[in-house]
Protein backbone atom coordinates (compact mmCIF):
# COMPACT_ATOMS: atom_id res chain seq x y z
CA UNK A 1 0.00 0.00 0.00
CA UNK A 2 2.83 2.38 0.88
CA UNK A 3 4.57 1.66 -2.43
CA UNK A 4 1.38 2.26 -4.41
CA UNK A 5 0.70 5.56 -2.64
CA UNK A 6 4.25 6.75 -3.37
CA UNK A 7 3.90 5.80 -7.03
CA UNK A 8 0.59 7.64 -7.25
CA UNK A 9 2.11 10.71 -5.60
CA UNK A 10 5.01 10.69 -8.05
CA UNK A 11 2.62 10.44 -10.99
CA UNK A 12 0.62 13.38 -9.65
CA UNK A 13 3.80 15.42 -9.20
CA UNK A 14 4.90 14.56 -12.75
CA UNK A 15 1.49 15.58 -14.12
CA UNK A 16 1.69 18.86 -12.20
CA UNK A 17 5.16 19.47 -13.64
CA UNK A 18 3.88 18.97 -17.19
CA UNK A 19 1.02 21.40 -16.49
CA UNK A 20 3.50 24.01 -15.26
CA UNK A 21 5.51 23.56 -18.46
CA UNK A 22 2.45 23.86 -20.68
CA UNK A 23 2.36 27.72 -20.88
CA UNK A 24 6.04 27.92 -21.84
CA UNK A 25 5.71 25.10 -24.37
CA UNK A 26 2.67 26.82 -25.88
CA UNK A 27 4.52 30.11 -26.28
CA UNK A 28 7.51 28.37 -27.85
CA UNK A 29 5.27 26.38 -30.18
CA UNK A 30 3.33 29.44 -31.38
CA UNK A 31 6.16 31.95 -31.68
CA UNK A 32 9.23 29.78 -32.44
CA UNK A 33 8.53 26.23 -33.64
CA UNK A 34 5.59 26.99 -35.93
CA UNK A 35 7.26 30.04 -37.61
CA UNK A 36 10.42 28.00 -38.16
CA UNK A 37 8.54 25.12 -39.79
CA UNK A 38 6.44 27.58 -41.78
CA UNK A 39 9.60 29.31 -42.99
CA UNK A 40 11.06 25.99 -44.10
CA UNK A 41 7.84 25.22 -45.99
CA UNK A 42 7.76 28.62 -47.73
CA UNK A 43 11.20 27.96 -49.13
CA UNK A 44 9.77 25.20 -51.32
CA UNK A 45 7.46 27.60 -53.18
CA UNK A 46 8.27 30.13 -55.87
CA UNK A 47 6.20 33.26 -55.41
CA UNK A 48 5.03 35.03 -58.58
CA UNK A 49 5.62 38.79 -58.98
CA UNK A 50 1.88 39.42 -58.68
CA UNK A 51 0.23 38.47 -55.35
CA UNK A 52 -2.99 37.26 -56.98
CA UNK A 53 -1.22 34.44 -58.82
CA UNK A 54 -0.81 31.05 -57.09
CA UNK A 55 2.50 29.90 -55.67
CA UNK A 56 4.41 27.21 -57.52
CA UNK A 57 6.11 24.23 -55.88
CA UNK A 58 9.83 24.08 -56.78
CA UNK A 59 11.17 21.86 -53.99
CA UNK A 60 14.83 22.29 -53.11
CA UNK A 61 15.57 24.05 -56.40
CA UNK A 62 14.98 27.44 -54.81
CA UNK A 63 17.29 26.58 -51.91
CA UNK A 64 20.02 25.55 -54.34
CA UNK A 65 19.62 28.60 -56.58
CA UNK A 66 19.56 31.16 -53.77
CA UNK A 67 22.29 29.67 -51.60
CA UNK A 68 24.53 29.36 -54.64
CA UNK A 69 23.92 32.87 -55.93
CA UNK A 70 26.48 35.66 -55.88
CA UNK A 71 24.15 37.93 -53.90
CA UNK A 72 23.93 35.42 -51.04
CA UNK A 73 27.70 34.91 -50.99
CA UNK A 74 28.29 38.67 -50.94
CA UNK A 75 25.79 39.13 -48.10
CA UNK A 76 27.44 36.33 -46.14
CA UNK A 77 30.88 37.88 -46.63
CA UNK A 78 29.54 41.25 -45.47
CA UNK A 79 27.98 39.63 -42.40
CA UNK A 80 31.22 37.84 -41.49
CA UNK A 81 33.21 41.05 -41.96
CA UNK A 82 30.71 42.89 -39.76
CA UNK A 83 31.08 40.25 -37.04
CA UNK A 84 34.89 40.50 -37.16
CA UNK A 85 34.64 44.27 -36.82
CA UNK A 86 32.25 44.25 -33.87
CA UNK A 87 32.89 41.20 -31.67
CA UNK A 88 36.67 41.47 -30.98
CA UNK A 89 36.50 45.26 -30.60
CA UNK A 90 33.50 45.03 -28.27
CA UNK A 91 35.15 42.38 -26.08
CA UNK A 92 38.46 44.30 -25.92
CA UNK A 93 36.81 47.61 -24.99
CA UNK A 94 34.50 45.93 -22.50
CA UNK A 95 37.47 44.21 -20.87
CA UNK A 96 39.44 47.45 -20.66
CA UNK A 97 36.55 49.31 -19.05
CA UNK A 98 35.75 46.43 -16.69
CA UNK A 99 39.36 46.21 -15.47
CA UNK A 100 39.52 49.99 -15.04
CA UNK A 101 36.24 50.06 -13.10
CA UNK A 102 37.15 47.08 -10.91
CA UNK A 103 39.49 49.17 -8.79
CA UNK A 104 38.51 50.21 -5.30
CA UNK A 105 38.58 53.95 -5.78
CA UNK A 106 36.40 56.72 -4.44
CA UNK A 107 33.54 57.50 -6.81
CA UNK A 108 34.19 54.48 -9.03
CA UNK A 109 30.46 53.66 -8.94
CA UNK A 110 29.79 56.76 -11.03
CA UNK A 111 32.10 55.49 -13.76
CA UNK A 112 30.53 52.04 -13.61
CA UNK A 113 27.13 53.63 -14.17
CA UNK A 114 28.45 55.62 -17.13
CA UNK A 115 30.19 52.62 -18.70
CA UNK A 116 27.07 50.44 -18.41
CA UNK A 117 24.60 53.14 -19.49
CA UNK A 118 24.53 52.09 -23.16
CA UNK A 119 22.72 48.90 -22.18
CA UNK A 120 19.61 51.04 -21.71
CA UNK A 121 19.94 52.54 -25.20
CA UNK A 122 17.94 50.90 -27.96
CA UNK A 123 19.40 50.15 -31.36
CA UNK A 124 17.14 52.76 -32.97
CA UNK A 125 18.24 55.51 -30.58
CA UNK A 126 21.92 54.64 -31.03
CA UNK A 127 21.51 54.64 -34.81
CA UNK A 128 19.80 58.05 -34.81
CA UNK A 129 22.47 59.54 -32.53
CA UNK A 130 25.33 58.35 -34.72
CA UNK A 131 23.49 59.34 -37.88
CA UNK A 132 23.57 62.90 -36.60
CA UNK A 133 27.22 62.59 -35.61
CA UNK A 134 28.10 61.29 -39.08
CA UNK A 135 26.09 64.00 -40.81
CA UNK A 136 28.43 65.96 -43.12
CA UNK A 137 26.70 69.28 -42.37
CA UNK A 138 25.63 69.37 -38.72
CA UNK A 139 27.57 66.38 -37.39
CA UNK A 140 30.56 66.12 -35.08
CA UNK A 141 33.17 65.41 -37.75
CA UNK A 142 32.86 68.77 -39.58
CA UNK A 143 33.16 70.50 -36.20
CA UNK A 144 36.42 68.59 -35.64
CA UNK A 145 37.63 69.55 -39.08
CA UNK A 146 37.17 66.06 -40.53
CA UNK A 147 35.01 66.02 -43.62
CA UNK A 148 35.63 62.91 -45.77
CA UNK A 149 34.35 62.87 -49.33
CA UNK A 150 32.00 61.19 -49.89
CA UNK A 151 30.50 61.29 -46.36
CA UNK A 152 31.12 58.29 -44.15
CA UNK A 153 27.73 56.64 -44.50
CA UNK A 154 27.88 57.13 -48.27
CA UNK A 155 31.47 55.92 -48.61
CA UNK A 156 31.69 52.27 -49.74
CA UNK A 157 34.97 51.83 -47.87
CA UNK A 158 33.82 53.37 -44.57
CA UNK A 159 30.10 52.61 -44.28
CA UNK A 160 30.47 49.12 -42.80
CA UNK A 161 33.01 50.37 -40.26
CA UNK A 162 30.66 53.19 -39.28
CA UNK A 163 27.79 50.79 -38.67
CA UNK A 164 30.15 48.51 -36.74
CA UNK A 165 31.14 51.46 -34.55
CA UNK A 166 27.48 52.08 -33.70
CA UNK A 167 27.02 48.40 -32.83
CA UNK A 168 30.11 48.28 -30.60
CA UNK A 169 28.97 51.38 -28.73
CA UNK A 170 25.42 50.13 -28.30
CA UNK A 171 26.48 46.69 -26.98
CA UNK A 172 29.39 47.93 -24.89
CA UNK A 173 27.24 48.35 -21.78
CA UNK A 174 26.16 44.71 -21.74
CA UNK A 175 29.72 43.48 -22.35
CA UNK A 176 30.99 45.71 -19.55
CA UNK A 177 28.37 44.40 -17.11
CA UNK A 178 29.14 40.76 -17.94
CA UNK A 179 32.90 41.16 -17.59
CA UNK A 180 32.57 43.29 -14.45
CA UNK A 181 30.47 40.58 -12.83
CA UNK A 182 33.10 38.01 -13.82
CA UNK A 183 35.93 40.12 -12.39
CA UNK A 184 34.14 40.63 -9.09
CA UNK A 185 33.72 36.87 -8.75
CA UNK A 186 37.49 36.25 -8.84
CA UNK A 187 38.78 35.66 -5.28
CA UNK A 188 41.20 38.31 -4.01
CA UNK A 189 43.31 35.51 -2.48
CA UNK A 190 44.55 34.57 -5.95
CA UNK A 191 45.85 38.08 -6.60
CA UNK A 192 47.46 38.25 -3.16
CA UNK A 193 49.17 34.90 -3.67
CA UNK A 194 50.41 35.96 -7.11
CA UNK A 195 51.73 39.25 -5.71
CA UNK A 196 53.59 37.39 -2.95
CA UNK A 197 55.20 35.25 -5.65
CA UNK A 198 56.51 38.41 -7.30
CA UNK A 199 54.00 38.64 -10.16
CA UNK A 200 53.48 42.13 -11.50
CA UNK A 201 50.23 43.67 -12.69
CA UNK A 202 50.68 42.44 -16.26
CA UNK A 203 51.53 38.92 -15.16
CA UNK A 204 48.56 38.81 -12.78
CA UNK A 205 46.28 39.88 -15.63
CA UNK A 206 47.49 37.17 -18.03
CA UNK A 207 47.98 34.41 -15.47
CA UNK A 208 45.11 35.05 -13.06
CA UNK A 209 42.47 37.37 -14.50
CA UNK A 210 42.12 35.93 -18.00
CA UNK A 211 42.02 32.24 -16.97
CA UNK A 212 39.47 32.93 -14.23
CA UNK A 213 37.45 35.18 -16.55
CA UNK A 214 37.47 32.71 -19.45
CA UNK A 215 33.90 31.37 -18.82
CA UNK A 216 32.52 34.92 -18.95
CA UNK A 217 34.61 35.76 -22.01
CA UNK A 218 33.37 32.61 -23.72
CA UNK A 219 29.77 33.56 -23.02
CA UNK A 220 30.35 37.13 -24.23
CA UNK A 221 31.94 35.93 -27.48
CA UNK A 222 29.06 33.55 -28.24
CA UNK A 223 26.38 36.15 -27.45
CA UNK A 224 28.26 38.86 -29.33
CA UNK A 225 28.61 36.67 -32.43
CA UNK A 226 24.91 35.81 -32.45
CA UNK A 227 24.03 39.48 -32.04
CA UNK A 228 26.38 40.48 -34.89
CA UNK A 229 24.82 37.97 -37.28
CA UNK A 230 21.33 39.17 -36.35
CA UNK A 231 21.98 42.93 -36.45
CA UNK A 232 19.48 44.86 -38.50
CA UNK A 233 18.13 48.09 -36.97
CA UNK A 234 21.25 50.21 -37.20
CA UNK A 235 21.86 49.13 -40.79
CA UNK A 236 18.30 49.88 -41.82
CA UNK A 237 18.33 53.34 -40.22
CA UNK A 238 21.84 54.49 -41.16
CA UNK A 239 22.68 52.98 -44.56
CA UNK A 240 19.68 50.99 -45.87
CA UNK A 241 22.11 48.27 -46.88
CA UNK A 242 24.18 50.63 -49.03
CA UNK A 243 26.16 52.19 -50.43
CA UNK A 244 26.45 49.69 -53.28
CA UNK A 245 25.27 46.95 -50.88
CA UNK A 246 28.44 47.25 -48.81
CA UNK A 247 26.37 46.91 -45.63
CA UNK A 248 23.83 44.46 -47.03
CA UNK A 249 24.10 41.80 -44.32
CA UNK A 250 21.94 38.68 -44.34
CA UNK A 251 19.27 40.12 -42.07
CA UNK A 252 18.84 43.13 -44.33
CA UNK A 253 18.71 40.84 -47.38
CA UNK A 254 15.80 39.00 -45.75
CA UNK A 255 14.05 42.28 -45.08
CA UNK A 256 14.64 43.45 -48.66
CA UNK A 257 12.90 40.37 -50.03
CA UNK A 258 9.82 41.10 -47.93
CA UNK A 259 9.42 44.71 -49.04
CA UNK A 260 7.98 45.99 -52.28
CA UNK A 261 9.92 49.23 -52.56
CA UNK A 262 12.09 48.12 -55.47
CA UNK A 263 10.57 44.80 -56.51
CA UNK A 264 7.76 42.42 -55.74
CA UNK A 265 7.89 40.80 -52.33
CA UNK A 266 9.37 37.32 -52.38
CA UNK A 267 8.51 35.46 -49.14
CA UNK A 268 9.95 32.22 -50.52
CA UNK A 269 13.40 33.69 -51.06
CA UNK A 270 13.24 35.48 -47.71
CA UNK A 271 12.36 32.19 -46.03
CA UNK A 272 15.37 30.46 -47.62
CA UNK A 273 17.66 33.26 -46.43
CA UNK A 274 16.17 33.08 -42.94
CA UNK A 275 16.74 29.33 -42.75
CA UNK A 276 20.30 29.84 -44.02
CA UNK A 277 20.92 32.48 -41.35
CA UNK A 278 19.60 30.14 -38.65
CA UNK A 279 21.81 27.26 -39.81
CA UNK A 280 24.88 29.49 -40.08
CA UNK A 281 24.33 30.98 -36.63
CA UNK A 282 23.72 27.54 -35.11
CA UNK A 283 26.81 26.12 -36.79
CA UNK A 284 28.95 29.04 -35.65
CA UNK A 285 27.73 28.65 -32.08
CA UNK A 286 28.45 24.91 -32.07
CA UNK A 287 31.94 25.50 -33.47
CA UNK A 288 32.63 28.11 -30.82
CA UNK A 289 31.41 25.79 -28.10
CA UNK A 290 33.55 22.97 -29.47
CA UNK A 291 36.74 24.99 -30.01
CA UNK A 292 36.69 27.84 -27.51
CA UNK A 293 35.32 25.87 -24.58
CA UNK A 294 38.51 23.83 -24.50
CA UNK A 295 40.32 26.97 -23.39
CA UNK A 296 37.79 27.80 -20.69
CA UNK A 297 38.96 27.35 -17.13
CA UNK A 298 36.17 26.50 -14.72
CA UNK A 299 37.19 27.10 -11.11
CA UNK A 300 36.56 24.23 -8.71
Amino acid sequence: MVTNSRAQRRRREASLGYLLLLPAVTVFAVFIFYPFLRNFQLGFYLNPPFPNLPKRWVGFDQYRDILGSDSFVDSLKTTIAFAFLTVPAGIALGMALAVAANRKLKGIGIYRTIFSSTVATSVAVAAVIFSMLFNPIVGLLPWLGVNPTPPIIENPDLALGAVALVTVWQTLGLTFILLSAGLQAIPEDLYEAAALDGAGATTRFWRVTLPMLSPTLFFAVVIGSIHAFQSFGQIDIITNGGPFKRTNVLTYSIYSELTTANHAANPGKAAVLAIALFVITLGLTLIQMRVLERRVHYAR
